[in-house]
């Protein structure tokens, strides 16, 4: 098949899917290799772009997803009957820029950066989807490594953790409670970009209890 003809077959995929797909997904099923993919899903995403399309292309680290674009989200909202969601908190933002800059770490490396205990916190956000597990560390009791998701890259419009804000090169995560404060600012900073940009944070992530 020529690269046109794979480009309808690659947005069905993707539409029926309703979820992020991997490359190596489409590179075993057509028998292609990962650049065609790339290559592939460049033309659609440029066939959605130029046919005033309602549905754009995201790119989620190694995987690709279909969804609509943000001026569409308050009739789908109205039609779905959706509701808003509450944000996360300023704890959840500070353990996810914690686990976000130094993955796969553990909840207690978490616990050390902050100074309070974080479990509840890491459960929710494992739960919503944006924190996953990564393995065990190889030491006594093997406690569980922690890192984001492909939710987490979708919900905050990113390629990949490359699009993280940078930190100042002479700092570290546990200089202070304050570049912690400042790091998890960056990150509800870079939220609301996207709220403007995509997608709203809010509406992408379940509501939280805490």
């Amino acid at each position: 098949m020529t690269l046109n003809e794979l480009v309808p077959s690659f947005e069905a995929i993707l539409f029926a899917a309703g979820e992020p797909v991997d490359i190596e997904k489409f590179c075993t099923v057509f028998e292609v290799d990962d650049v065609t993919v790339e290559q592939v899903m460049d033309m659609l995403s440029d066939r959605l772009e130029n046919s005033g399309s309602s549905l754009k292309l995201l790119r989620l680290d190694f995987a690709y997803q279909l969804c609509t674009k943000k001026e569409y989200a308050e009739k789908i909202r109205a039609v779905l009957d959706l509701r808003r969601k509450t944000p996360l908190s300023q704890a959840a933002f500070e353990v996810l820029a914690v686990v976000a800059y130094n993955q796969p770490v553990t909840k207690a490396y978490v616990e050390q950066v902050r100074g309070v205990d974080c479990s509840g916190v890491v459960s929710t956000l494992v739960e919503k989807g944006l924190l996953e597990e990564k393995g065990r560390l190889e030491l006594p009791g093997r406690p569980l490594l922690y890192g984001t998701t492909q939710n987490f890259l979708r919900c905050f419009g990113l390629k990949n953790l490359d699009e993280l804000p940078e930190v100042p090169a002479d700092e570290t995560l546990e200089d202070s409670n304050g570049q912690l404060k400042m790091l998890s600012a960056e990150v509800m900073e870079l939220a609301q970009k996207m709220n403007d940009e995509a997608t709203e944070l809010a509406e992408d992530i379940p509501s939280e209890d805490e």
